[in-house]
């Protein structure tokens, strides 16, 4: 059944320089969080300045007019509160959780970074290094991480995201002072923000808190628009990437809609169904039936722009890859080819709406639920009728989706293979 709006009681209001401001007053433990959107994400960069929206996630810390460098953490944490931030295709997110008397500081804090970043040279550097040593370790370095850039590279050719959000290496030694200027006064200005405050608090006063901190703060120049021409796929695309590794692995990727279309929803079910709980299908069928995998996992999150549908298969020691890979593709044609079962279907909405329900338990999850809403789907309400809606998906709608998503003309492939590269070819 549908959430109750009553539940939700969420104020909301527009600043005259485009700042969003959500309310969600929670008396019930005196604690708050506070999530400040900025639509921007690696989609919103171009090749040159890859990297450069998470580089500013980093560069977000290093002070500005009120607060000097690495002030910001130390006087949240000196008021008993905690920070973090993330950066995605699509957004990025900064969070605070904390106690609610400490919500005037928390304002002023974010406020000022705002209004007022320190960006100069050595920040720049320093933070440069940070990033660089990160992607070192997460990409470089890290199974995972190589393949899920391979495959990007592999399953887009015109969108920003073939691209990593940590950035090309090259990239990130060649960005420069002007370039973060330049950004920061586009994408980190009042009108591309989303702030949410949910937790214990008196609204009248939190929203004329925010009008004295925020108001003044300039509206920024248009957006300029993403370069989103991506050709329709025609064929199955390959890679192959040799490292040394235990044993071999693949990760396979098809392209999907944006999150604003119905089959999204359509497909967190199947990924539900293919990979959630030990009994889900693929871990059923390639990790204890056939002993082909250690572990299969699915990976599908909603984007701005039409995404991808990930399936990762770790293999075991002496398995050909190529077993395995049929081993899949049979797997998801039985999806396309044959009616999923009412019980199936029933498990995978169970797991989804349970999935959203507990992400509303906190105070923190609250406000990042309805920041991921309003930015993806244009308003928080999106997320009210979201279980009615998964549960109207019938067998008929997952066949059709599956059977769209999983041609075999629209794989993408990678496999790696254990070992280093054969002798006589080149890096």
């Amino acid at each position: 059944m549908a959430l109750d709006p009553r539940d939700f009681p969420v104020q909301e209001h527009v600043l005259a320089n485009g700042l969003q401001v959500r309310l969600l007053p929670d008396r019930g433990l005196p604690i708050a969080t506070l999530y400040s959107f900025f639509r921007v994400g690696s989609r919103n960069e171009r090749p040159g300045i890859t990297g450069i929206s998470h580089l500013f996630e980093h560069m977000m810390f290093n002070g500005s007019k009120k607060y000097g460098p690495k002030e910001f953490d130390r006087r949240l944490e000196s008021a008993g509160g905690t920070s973090n931030a993330y950066t995605s295709t699509d957004v990025t997110a900064y969070y605070e959780d904390f106690a609610a008397e400490a919500l005037p500081l928390v304002l002023d804090l974010e406020s000022d970074r705002m209004a007022s970043l320190n960006i100069d040279d050595d920040s720049l550097q320093r933070e440069r290094e940070v990033v660089k040593e990160e992607r070192r370790f997460r990409t470089d370095n890290d199974l995972d991480g190589m393949m899920d850039e391979a495959l990007s590279a592999l399953a887009f050719q015109a969108h920003p995201y073939r691209w990593p959000v940590v950035g090309w290496m090259s990239d990130l030694n060649r960005i420069t002072r002007q370039d973060c200027e330049r950004y920061f006064r586009t994408y980190y200005a009042p009108n591309n923000c989303t702030v949410l405050l949910v937790g214990d608090f008196d609204a009248d006063h939190a929203l004329k808190r925010i009008e004295t901190l925020y108001g003044a703060i300039a509206r920024g120049d248009p957006l300029p628009e993403v370069a989103d021409g991506e050709p329709p796929q025609k064929g199955e695309r390959r890679a192959v990437i040799h490292y040394p590794a235990q044993a071999p692995a693949l990760l396979a990727g098809f392209r999907t809609p944006n999150g604003r279309q119905a089959d999204s929803l359509v497909l967190d079910l199947i990924e539900a169904s293919l990979s959630y709980g030990e009994g889900a299908r693929l871990k059923r069928a390639l990790v204890y039936e056939q002993e082909l995998c250690v572990d299969a996992n699915v990976y599908f999150g909603w984007r701005m722009d039409p995404g991808l549908f990930q399936i990762s298969l770790k293999l075991n020691p002496g398995v050909d890859p190529a077993r395995a890979e049929s081993a899949l593709w049979a797997e998801l044609a039985r999806v396309a080819d044959q009616p999923m079962a009412e019980a199936e279907l029933q498990r995978a909405k169970n797991f989804v709406r349970s999935g959203l329900l507990r992400g509303l338990q906190t105070a923190n999850g609250r406000a990042h639920t309805l920041g991921q809403m309003e930015v993806m789907l244009g308003s928080w309400r999106a997320f009210l009728d979201l279980p009615d809606r998964y549960q109207a998906v019938t067998p008929a709608d997952v066949q059709r989706v599956a059977k769209s998503t999983f041609a075999p003309h629209r794989r993408n492939l990678v496999t790696l293979v254990p070992g280093e590269l054969p002798e006589g070819v080149a890096a």
